[in-house]
């Protein structure tokens, strides 16, 4: 949820607050849809998001972020987000923030861990009753011995 103190996501336990001056904003000019507007106005949205110095982050969250959004990183590490879809700025900034957000509530879940499983002895059972069928087949296509 972004407000103007900045963004707010939660997990139902944990909830982490993003600051607002923590975002640095850019506005360009757009392409797409608009006619001669779009050449006089700026309504593309550019948010940068440097997440290795922002203070509300805690630190396992900021590590799954930095894993999960490395590609998407600068060299400096921080994440750019823009947003061009919709006419007006505004709209294209609340853009930026939802897809802020939906990265930073991804990033809130905890990854469970896998608990190896043992193969049943049935399986294995099977699996080796075939091997024996399979080289018996294969034994009996071969000419008997003297």
């Amino acid at each position: 949820m972004a407000t103007s103190r900045g963004i707010r996501v939660t997990d139902g336990r944990r909830v982490v607050v993003v600051p607002a001056d923590a975002l640095e904003w850019q506005f360009v000019r757009s392409s797409g849809p608009g006619g001669q507007h779009v050449n006089r106005t700026s309504s593309k949205a550019v948010v940068r998001f440097d997440v290795g110095r922002c203070v509300g982050l805690p630190e396992d969250v900021r590590q799954r972020f930095l894993a999960r959004e490395r590609s998407r990183l600068t060299q400096e590490g921080v994440l750019v987000i823009s947003s061009q879809r919709h006419r007006e700025q505004p709209r294209n900034a609340a853009d930026c923030l939802a897809k802020l957000s939906a990265i930073l509530e991804q990033a809130l879940v905890r990854p469970t861990p896998r608990r190896r499983t043992k193969t049943p002895r049935s399986a294995v059972r099977d699996r080796l009753d075939e091997k024996k069928r399979r080289s018996k087949t294969k034994r009996l296509r071969c000419r008997p011995d003297e």
